[in-house]
């Protein structure tokens, strides 16, 4: 039974955050409030207990959390924001909680948001970053992880490395995925009703500002459609009340056939990147989140080198 923070913070964004998708304009205003009072700095309270350093990548920020002790891996952190809205503090407060439980160091990326950058931009700076990752990091030591428009970006990066033979990533972490950016599926309706935070009308016009142009079906922004079989092993962390939960079900599916090992946590009564905010629901997911990246590499790498074979894994509740 969800908790009663989750049931509070349900009726807080349900009369807030939705009313940002309920329109292409309100959106619009939304982001022009927003540029107001973003700061992409991690908080005070994290920078004091991490080793954190900030270097340019393509002219905008990225920020290094340094591993303990020896530890080799290191996880890209792309946060969420529908593309249009900057990291916050709830994103902060996750990558902190990953960096002090894992010991990984961690990369994030400050990348140029929408509408005053598209697509080729987002893209030209996190490609990037992952390539000058690759010149430390062996590629089977490196995990994306990703919220909301981040989860995208994670598999659109992932395929578009492998369409350039780059190494590949060893794991991918989605956390509330935006798999099918078309946002054609019926069940979506239903499903928008359920969501206390999305909305298709606002959703739609945060992809038309993002896409540079592109179809709305074409893989570069909507991963689902593309080539599944070069995703790592993959946990899927998705919600009964977000609008986009159907569509991670079937990109789950789609990537078993392709025979992509992939673990999902359907989290029933949940919303919307639920593992961000402070309540029990959240930390059962991270609960799982370290639980996933703490396995032995292993059997990844191995995957890594066969094309990722291994037989498909059963969805967790």
């Amino acid at each position: 039974m969800p908790s009663f923070k989750s049931h509070f913070v349900s009726f807080v964004l349900r009369h807030s955050r939705k009313q940002a998708f309920s329109s292409p304009e309100s959106l619009q205003r939304w982001i022009a409030n927003a540029r107001k009072t973003e700061d992409h700095q991690p908080p005070a309270s994290v920078r004091s207990r991490l080793d954190i350093t900030t270097r340019t990548v393509n002219d905008f920020p990225v920020y290094e959390i340094a591993p303990k002790g020896d530890e080799q891996r290191r996880i890209l952190y792309l946060h969420g924001g529908a593309y249009v809205f900057e990291i916050t503090s709830y994103h902060w407060n996750l990558i902190a909680e990953m960096a002090d439980r894992l010991g990984f160091g961690i990369t994030v990326p400050i990348y140029p948001i929408a509408p005053e950058h598209d697509f080729h931009d987002m893209f030209g700076m996190v490609g990037e970053v992952y390539r000058q990752m690759l010149e430390e990091t062996e590629a089977e030591d490196i995990v994306f992880m990703g919220d909301s428009a981040g989860g995208n970006m994670a598999v659109v990066l992932t395929m578009m490395a492998a369409e350039e033979a780059l190494p590949l990533p060893s794991r991918h972490v989605l956390i509330s995925p935006g798999l099918d950016m078309s946002l054609s599926n019926p069940k979506l309706f239903e499903a928008e009703r359920n969501d206390p935070w999305l909305g298709i009308p606002g959703g739609l016009e945060a992809i038309r500002m993002y896409s540079a142009g592109i179809d709305r079906s074409d893989w570069h922004i909507s991963p689902v459609y593309g080539d599944l079989s070069v995703l790592p092993k993959t946990l899927l962390l998705t919600g009964s009340h977000d609008l986009l939960t159907p569509d991670n079900l079937i990109f789950a599916e789609k990537a078993r056939a392709a025979g992509v090992e992939v673990d999902v946590i359907h989290e029933e009564g949940m919303f919307h990147v639920w593992p961000l905010i402070d309540m029990p629901e959240s930390r059962r997911a991270r609960q799982h989140i370290v639980a996933f990246l703490s396995e032995s590499q292993t059997p990844v790498r191995q995957n890594a080198r066969t094309l990722f074979e291994a037989p498909s894994a059963e969805a967790a509740e």
